[in-house]
């Protein structure tokens, strides 16, 4: 992680992701922010690999994918899946939702954190879904 910015309660870090391709665009892949971390959405791109080399070809490889990536992200940050308190799913085809959702329920086997749902707007070429998530960090002395 970057260095904080200001107070531990104004903290602002920008995460670093050992390993994971760099963003294709402007932006963090995760910001933590007073005890927060804001994950970009998150395409199924594979880790060590380009950052836009998809893996999958299905709505199922694709979030699984997409999720393994924003769990690797929250890792790196000290946060955790379970620690999630709300998902945005954007989706490239909105009718593939029934499996979206089959494979997005593989993750969330307990409590569920808030979700909605989107059109994906942007077209990356072979990217049916993106995910993004807000998780609470783990305190310095979890």
């Amino acid at each position: 992680m970057a260095e904080p910015i200001g107070d531990h309660m104004s903290a602002i870090r920008y995460v670093e992701v050992p390993g994971y391709p760099q963003p294709h665009s402007p932006y963090s892949h995760a910001v933590f922010a007073n005890g927060l971390v804001f994950v970009s959405g998150q395409i199924p791109v594979r880790p060590g690999g380009g950052p836009t080399e998809v893996v999958g070809d299905t709505m199922q490889e694709q979030t699984r994918q997409a999720l393994c990536n924003v769990q690797t992200i929250l890792e790196a940050a000290g946060s955790s899946l379970d620690r999630i308190v709300k998902v945005t799913v954007l989706l490239a085809r909105p009718d593939l939702y029934k499996e979206m959702n089959e494979a997005y329920a593989e993750f969330f086997t307990g409590s569920k954190p808030a979700r909605s749902m989107v059109r994906f707007g942007a077209d990356i070429p072979g990217v049916l879904v993106a995910i993004e998530a807000i998780a609470v960090a783990r305190s310095p002395s979890a």
